[in-house]
């Protein structure tokens, strides 16, 4: 995994795990499992919030699993010049590179543990493909796309573009060193990840090495949604059963509690999780296609500024 990861956990914040009452943990409310779909080109995606209500995930929209896949020489595949308005797309890439362009002249490489946060606004284009370079190698490719909401007064301000590098991620680990833990934006026990939210929200990447666990402090009114990326373990202490490609929506609470427990693959030594946090919105969400507003008039004026040319052109 090519994710950020420390030489050694000594440096690290080690995240404090007493002090918790029983009655304070999370619980999962809900568990379910992502359907497999093709997304941009034909890149193999797995839907991660597919079948949860909008009450339980506000403020945020949709998540793609890309990946893993590892591709043959010439089959890599990006997706073509599109649209957005009226959220924010966080790409966040685990294995692999992408390359990032948009109608504000914005953009670059997204490559091993790097996050690009495009706040799409008032109407942004862009484009995110394989390089030349990675098209003809070939090899893994896996990542994150996650869409998080923009409240009413925020949905026409200006684009902005936040490129993240993995040497600026938090990293944090469990009391034990047993697990490793990315802050990529929003606070975890006290330390705070490089991206700049216009809703505040927690954006973390968990590693938890099998046989291990990790409990991480949770408050401030954030909900919270764990999604399992590869391997599989336990979840709470009710030990509810959590496994690759599946979600997990968590009850009000203090703290959460992750396992990770062994597979049938000797080769995986850790189960992987991205964890996320937010403040609720409150506020009605009507998502068609690529643009997320808040009534369906909203999201005709979209497609009339689209095809009048509002949101830009492609940049070559």
């Amino acid at each position: 995994m090519s994710a950020v990861s420390p030489a050694d956990f000594g440096g690290l914040t080690h995240i404090e795990e007493s002090g918790f009452s029983p009655q304070e943990e999370k619980l999962p409310v809900m568990i379910t499992s992502a359907p497999s779909g093709l997304e941009g080109e034909g890149f193999p995606v797995k839907r991660a919030f597919a079948g949860v209500g909008s009450r339980y995930l506000d403020p945020f929209v949709h998540m793609d699993q890309m990946g893993s896949v590892r591709y043959e020489p010439g089959q890599a595949k990006g997706t073509p010049w599109h649209p957005h308005r009226g959220f924010e797309t966080v790409t966040y890439m685990i294995d692999g590179v992408f390359e990032h362009h948009d109608s504000t002249g914005k953009g670059g490489l997204i490559a091993g543990g790097d996050t690009q946060w495009m706040t799409a606004g008032s109407g942004i284009l862009h484009i995110e493909t394989p390089p030349l370079s990675e098209v003809l190698s070939g090899g893994l490719f896996h990542g994150i796309q996650l869409w998080v909401n923009l409240p009413a007064k925020d949905k026409f301000i200006e684009p902005k573009y936040q490129d993240i590098k993995a040497e600026h991620v938090k990293m944090l680990s469990s009391k034990e060193e047993g697990a490793l833990v990315r802050v990529i934006a929003g606070d975890m026990a006290g330390e705070k990840g490089p991206g700049v939210t216009k809703t505040p929200i927690v954006f973390l990447h968990a590693s938890i090495h099998v046989g291990e666990r990790l409990i991480l402090p949770w408050g401030g009114g954030l909900n919270c949604l764990v999604y399992v990326l590869s391997g599989k373990g336990l979840i709470s202490s009710r030990q509810t059963p959590i496994n690759e490609g599946q979600l997990a929506v968590m009850s009000d609470g203090g703290y959460v509690e992750l396992r990770a427990i062994r597979t049938d693959s000797v080769a995986e030594k850790t189960m992987e999780v991205i964890l996320l946090g937010g403040e609720p919105i409150g506020e009605k969400v009507v998502k068609y296609g690529p643009f997320v507003m808040n009534t369906m008039d909203e999201i005709k004026d979209a497609f009339d500024d689209y095809a009048a040319g509002k949101f830009g052109k492609p940049i070559t």
